[in-house]
């Protein structure tokens, strides 16, 4: 069983003004297809491993052949990376409710500082890499930023992902990473974010 590009909920357009079409077709059909691709590739002679979950594969990647560990780390990561961060956008602007916003409350001192923390991270992230909202072993809410494919799977329960590789915003806001991440804040789907609480 190869690992296969999911289809989104919405079309490229709907997420504008925040994050134009092009940027979305590009980013979904070319850069997440092609992580896709490649760890598919990469994984062609191991019939054993296409077949597990892909968290079971990332988290246990140390139990994936030498030869083709750091691609499928790379690729593996990007493309679970991408499957949690397209479901996690909405057209339809929400605000967190229910559970999420208990935990914000609790854990990260209520959404003004969640907001200006997770903005902080990802604004220094340096290069390319991903901030994540995630649960830890402890069950409480932690944010955290990951160079490159990184990403707190080995650490506890992901739940909010975003993509700060230029790929995901440079068509439409060139060097302005902060607007970016701002206008991201409107397309934040609470519901779903709600649903991966385990």
């Amino acid at each position: 069983m190869k690992y296969e590009l999911p289809t989104l909920l919405y079309s490229y357009e709907s997420l504008e003004p925040y994050i134009d079409a092009k940027t979305m077709e590009l980013h979904h059909s070319k850069h997440h297809a092609g992580y896709i691709a490649k760890l598919n590739t990469a994984l062609d002679k191991y019939i054993d491993l296409q077949n597990k979950p892909l968290e079971d594969l990332l988290i246990n990647i140390e139990e994936v052949p030498e030869e083709i560990r750091g691609v499928v780390k790379n690729n593996g990561n990007q493309t679970y990376n991408h499957n949690m961060f397209w479901p996690t956008l909405t057209p339809t602007k929400q605000d967190p409710t229910g559970k999420i916003l208990e935990l914000i409350n609790r854990d990260l001192g209520g959404y003004e500082n969640f907001k200006q923390d997770f903005t902080t991270k990802a604004q220094n992230v340096f290069g390319s890499g991903w901030v994540w909202l995630f649960l830890n072993k402890e069950n409480k809410l932690e944010i955290k930023a990951y160079s490159n494919e990184g990403n707190p799977l080995k650490e506890g329960t992901p739940l909010l992902p975003l993509d700060v590789w230029e790929h995901a915003y440079y068509l439409k806001y060139q060097n302005r990473r902060p607007e970016y991440i701002e206008n991201w804040f409107n397309i934040i789907n609470w519901e779903i974010v709600n649903d991966f609480i385990k």
